[in-house]
């Protein structure tokens, strides 16, 4: 075979392939198959496309993506005023036994000319007789008091003053309070308890009488709950007080 029919051979078959790889494709609207491979930007079904604004600046063109969508928090409804009332639950709920001796119990004052004569609004309240543990209740405020007034039954005053020195502890009334962090159980923020004993000969008139007790607490925007411990009273009561400048703002 001469050179020259080599190349008009070579010289068709690349005809032919033009014609199948760019012509073809043209004419029938296919992509022209080089074959190189391909990039696939077609979105998935499960996928979500991301919109996209196209900016051009002279020959720089970027793509501006759209703002983050951001949530407003949910506002927290301050108190309405509205009085709660603490109710009792089974002391074993906490791990307590009031059928144990009543412990010692420590008073802690603390005071503040800023607060000292600041008006009151009771922010909740409890009462009873006998033993008991409360509910947790919520104190949203950075300040609170509370305030206890007993009621000891007479009987038993009278029974102390005729018995012996021996038995005379087991007939005095007695109360306590401890006030739990109920966010950390193991936190006993403070044991109340009325400050030179339960004795009423003592207080001979309004004058005299310390009732209510008044503790004052320098923390809050806790949980708290409430074991009392009593012996041979007849009633108490509990005021759980803020400042009435704290309405609508906690």
């Amino acid at each position: 075979m001469q050179k020259e029919d080599i190349q008009w051979a070579v010289l068709g078959i690349l005809i032919l392939l033009v014609i199948a790889l760019v012509i073809k494709p043209m004419v029938t609207g296919q992509p022209v198959n080089l074959g190189l491979p391909q990039n696939n930007n077609t979105t998935g079904a499960n996928e979500t496309p991301i919109l996209t604004t196209t900016s051009t600046v002279g020959t720089i063109q970027k793509t501006i993506a759209p703002a983050a969508t951001t949530r407003k928090p949910t506002p927290v409804p301050t108190w309405n005023k509205a009085v709660q009332t603490l109710k009792f639950v089974d002391p074993a709920t906490y791990g307590e036994n009031l059928t144990e001796p009543i412990p010692n119990s420590t008073k802690l004052n603390a005071s503040s000319s800023a607060i000292r004569n600041t008006e009151m609004t009771t922010y909740a309240k409890f009462s009873g007789k006998y033993s008991g543990a409360t509910t947790v209740i919520k104190m949203p405020f950075p300040y609170w008091e509370l305030w206890y007034t007993v009621d000891p039954i007479v009987s038993s005053l009278q029974e102390s003053a005729s018995s012996s020195e021996g038995s005379y502890s087991t007939a005095m009334p007695s109360f306590s309070i401890e006030v739990i962090d109920a966010d950390d159980p193991n936190r006993i923020v403070r044991t109340i308890s009325p400050p030179g004993g339960i004795d009423p000969s003592l207080w001979e008139d309004e004058n005299t009488d310390p009732r209510p007790w008044k503790e004052k607490f320098f923390e809050g925007q806790r949980r708290y709950y409430f074991i009392v411990k009593t012996h041979l009273l007849s009633s108490y009561s509990i005021d759980i007080n803020v400042p009435t400048s704290y309405v609508g703002k906690y």
